[in-house]
């Protein structure tokens, strides 16, 4: 047997990891500034996150929610408190496709509506629901074409409403920043508008927080810069450094009853264990001040630089080129060891670096940026002549 060959694999292969770094099998040594798709947050192999891995699964490491679970109630009542939504109610689950599942299912439950708007160029996942919602035929097989959903352009308040008045809405879902689609930040007004509009027409607001979450743009939430507070909150991804979990953060006016969801692998021991440390090291390492601070230097240096644009917040940014960033990326990964990551919009740049990315390391990715963009402009020059 072998692996099921769906994914487009770089010719590199890593073996350890460590910081902001990961080494290959010939002892190479690359600067992450991608993070295995904004998953590592706190650092590869941070050593209070080992470590309480280590001493769960060593005591135990996996029982059912059919049972108490003390470290599931500890890690809800930290993230309740870092992230300023200590009121809230935490559905665990395995992943953000599952966070978005049962973020849809439960405002369908409560709302007793099936259809859904969404925005164009998002992403939600690759599993049923969340498919349906995400504004790319081209990953959906037809068995999951059965969602109805209506696809509105980010920022259009007009096509909002809109396809609010003409459908009995279950939920309006948004990331606050879009990921894949090429880092577009998602404004004040259109989240605020979201918010109000679902109130006038009694839909549930649910925002993607699965990539900008988890203090990725200096706040804990991206959509707390504009100042609203969403229905439900989906994550993943950073919350659990590498370990699977994810999770679904649900307003107090949503009231559960036994049997409403469920699942074997969602919030066990040993994820707990490893969603706790994240937010322990998050805090202790004052890593959300940290976030601005590199952020904010890379988009200082990046804007000096011949580009189209540069958007996002914090350690979540997309660098549009005015071509292709095929042979960029190449270049930065085997001539200056360093990873990077790519959008749908084949012209962008994706930066997603743990969040613990120091000025220093930001500092020499802008040099060899600068020196892969010469290059570049060098083969280019003498392919003319």
């Amino acid at each position: 047997m072998k692996p099921f060959d769906v994914y487009p694999l770089q010719s590199i292969t890593p073996v350890k990891a460590f910081g902001c770094y990961v080494w290959d099998e010939n002892d190479t040594r690359y600067l992450d500034l991608y993070g295995g798709h904004a998953v590592i947050s706190i650092g590869h192999a941070q050593p209070e996150f080992s470590q309480a891995i280590a001493q769960q699964a060593a005591t135990m490491g996996f029982y059912s929610n059919s049972v108490q679970n003390p470290v599931q109630q500890e890690l809800a009542k930290k993230l309740g408190e870092l992230s300023g939504y200590e009121d809230y109610q935490l559905f665990m689950v395995n992943s953000g496709a599952e966070a978005i599942e049962n973020a849809l299912k439960i405002a369908s439950f409560q709302t007793g509506r099936q259809h859904v708007v969404a925005i164009k160029k998002g992403f939600h996942g690759r599993t049923s629901f969340a498919l349906g919602v995400t504004d790319d035929p081209k990953l959906s097989s037809p068995a999951n074409r059965v969602h109805p959903t209506t696809f509105v352009d980010m920022e259009d308040i007009e096509g909002l409403e809109k396809a609010l008045a003409e459908n009995e809405t279950a939920a309006v879902v948004i990331e606050s920043i879009q990921g894949i689609g090429g880092i577009y930040v998602a404004s004040k007004e259109f989240l605020q508008a979201i918010q109000t509009l679902c109130k006038k027409y009694g839909a549930l607001f649910i925002t993607d927080e699965i990539q900008s979450g988890y203090g990725r743009t200096g706040k804990f939430f991206a959509h707390q810069y504009a100042g609203v507070k969403p229905d439900l909150i989906t994550v993943a991804k950073g919350m659990g450094n590498g370990f699977p979990i994810g999770g679904v953060l649900i307003t107090p006016e949503i009231k559960p009853y036994i049997g409403m969801l469920g699942t074997t692998f969602g919030g066990t021991h040993l994820g707990c264990a490893a969603g706790l440390a994240v937010l322990k090291v998050l805090e202790k390492e004052k890593l959300m001040n940290n976030v601005i601070t590199t952020g904010d230097f890379l988009m200082k240096e990046l804007n000096k630089l011949d580009v189209v644009e540069v958007r996002g917040r914090g350690l979540m940014l997309g660098v549009e080129f005015g071509f292709s960033i095929k042979e960029l990326r190449k270049i930065l990964l085997e001539e200056f060891y360093v990873f990077t990551g790519v959008a749908s919009n084949p012209n962008t740049l994706r930066l997603l670096p743990p969040l613990s990315l120091s000025v220093e390391q930001a500092q020499y990715f802008i040099n060899s940026l600068k020196s892969s963009l010469e290059k570049i402009k060098t083969n280019e020059s003498v392919s003319v002549n």
